[in-house]
């Protein structure tokens, strides 16, 4: 009974499609001895102001298609001189508009400050727990793209804790996984994960 506990505990599933997402999310759990699982499921996806909701409402829908223990993450990026936008939306904006568009919008902008923010809600269709963990870095929009790593927003963010202004496109997994929101969140959810009574 106690090995399957222990093992139970070691193991969690991430209901996402994106790679690039699990890859990250894979070596932060690993850090903790969480082995990750990704299910290719994707949870219903609400138009809501509030990522939190966003993330919580997407986990109860995913867990429903599988009857798992599972945990998704939702991100935004958060421009101050576009009044928080993208935000939730990011992901509908980086597919339409792309970062070119983003950088035209802030052409001529001189408070180039932003955050990312991130949650993950967990799950478990038995008992109905649901938890959120939430993460956030705060940086500014760059000039232009650089970078060739990582996805989305990636190329037009500068973290301030990076050393030389680079952006998460600048930088190995392992080093944006030191300053990410992303990675903020999933420590946060690791921590209560494995010592939850």
């Amino acid at each position: 009974m106690k090995t399957k506990t222990r093992l139970k505990r070691k193991l969690v599933f991430f209901a996402t499609a994106n790679v690039h997402k699990f890859n990250e999310a894979r070596r932060i759990l690993a850090e903790f001895g969480i082995a990750t699982v990704m299910i290719n499921i994707k949870g219903v996806e609400i138009q809501d102001t509030d990522i939190e909701r966003i993330a919580k409402t997407s986990a109860l829908d995913a867990a429903k298609k599988c009857s798992l223990p599972l945990f998704v993450e939702d991100a935004g990026l958060f421009i101050k001189a576009l009044n928080g936008f993208p935000g939730p939306y990011s992901s509908y904006v980086y597919k339409t508009l792309g970062t070119r568009g983003i950088l035209k919008l802030m052409e001529n902008v001189e408070d180039r400050a932003a955050e990312f923010r991130s949650v993950v809600a967990y799950y478990e269709p038995e008992g109905g727990m649901l938890k959120t963990f939430q993460g956030k870095a705060e940086g500014k929009i760059a000039e232009e793209p650089r970078g060739t790593s990582g996805f989305g927003f990636d190329p037009i963010f500068q973290p301030v804790e990076a050393e030389g202004g680079r952006t998460f496109a600048e930088m190995s997994t392992e080093e944006k996984n030191r300053y990410s929101h992303r990675a903020r969140a999933l420590r946060s959810f690791a921590e209560w994960f494995l010592h939850r009574g």
